[in-house]
């Protein structure tokens, strides 16, 4: 399978289908974009990027809550494990959306509030919507 990656200006790029995430209710606002091909810029530091394979504009910068000084402990619902294929903890990866947030100057956003859950093992994923937590945190760089 080929896919390009329109943001980062590459065409025909090499995926195999094995390789990808599918999250059966797509992400908060692309419920529609299913397939994700998770990868890492050579040289790009901590940040990965979900790619939709559905849609070459649609790709989200994420990085692991640690990264930024995050720490998560999320209960997940039966209906969530059972929607990721999930028997074992050691399985799931938590990952979090990053912007630049234009109303703070630029600064780097990170959406704390929806985390994306992954089964590294059955390549199933799904956003987490959590109701007792900040929603966003703000780092500037200098």
């Amino acid at each position: 399978m080929k896919i390009d990656i329109d943001r980062l200006g590459l065409k025909n790029v090499d995926v195999d289908p094995d390789t990808l995430f599918n999250f059966p209710q797509g992400l908060a606002g692309f419920e529609a974009h299913r397939r994700f091909k998770l990868f890492h810029q050579e040289g790009g530091g901590t940040v990965f990027w979900l790619q939709s394979v559905d849609d070459s504009l649609v790709m989200f910068p994420i990085v692991v809550p640690e990264a930024l000084d995050l720490a998560y402990e999320i209960e997940l619902s039966d209906e969530d494990c059972a929607l990721l294929g999930l028997s074992d903890p050691a399985d799931a990866a938590v990952v979090v959306i990053v912007y630049r947030d234009a109303a703070a100057d630029g600064a780097i956003g990170a959406n704390t509030r929806s985390p994306v859950i992954l089964n590294l093992k059955s390549r199933l994923g799904m956003q987490k919507i959590l109701h007792e937590i900040h929603p966003s945190v703000l780092y500037r760089g200098r």
